[in-house]
């Protein structure tokens, strides 16, 4: 299980996430899938329902559910009959999971060639104490993320503020250099 910065417990860290910049696509697709944790209906739902809940167009609700699909988080289902339902039980799907399948890690292990700078190859690519950062980051943000479920999310805002204060901090982080 990742490890949280020390002097930085669980609710910080939701903190600092929701002050990140998502994409769209992470969002948008997330709240979809909890449209889905939701609907507790025989039938599935459909695009058009999934759409007009979240105040997207269909086109865009389509396409995340495209995605969601290829990521086995959601199965679908044509004809009249049609639309799309969650593969598992809402408990049983984490953010994370939908983070993954939606947009990936946050600092994917080639992230440092985006950044070279003036060259083609980045001069600290060897040995880059601020690539060790950002890979505690996305440790620390999957860490957070794949504890919190679907079924979590049902909760209302400050509830669920309440709820995640309550939880058991992981202990601080040892044996890294200081």
């Amino acid at each position: 299980q990742p490890l949280l910065p020390e002097n930085l417990d669980e609710s910080v860290q939701i903190s600092i996430l929701f002050r990140m910049q998502l994409m769209a696509q992470e969002e948008y697709g997330l709240r979809c899938l909890l449209e889905l944790s939701r609907h507790a209906g025989p039938q599935p739902l459909t695009i058009q329902e999934i759409a007009r809940a979240e105040v997207l167009s269909p086109d865009y609700a389509a396409k995340l559910l495209r995605e969601l699909r290829r990521g086995g988080l959601v199965s679908s289902r044509r004809g009249a009959a049609g639309g799309y339902r969650l593969t598992r039980a809402p408990e049983e799907i984490s953010v994370w999971d939908a983070i993954e399948v939606l947009g990936g890690s946050l600092f994917p292990d080639r992230f440092c060639e985006c950044h070279p700078g003036q060259h083609s190859l980045c001069v600290r690519g060897s040995d880059c104490s601020i690539r060790t950062i950002w890979r505690l980051v996305d440790e620390s943000v999957r860490g957070v993320l794949g504890r919190v479920s679907l079924r979590d999310l049902h909760r209302a805002e400050i509830a669920m503020g309440t709820w995640l204060d309550s939880r058991p901090h992981p202990p601080p982080t040892s044996g890294r250099s200081q």
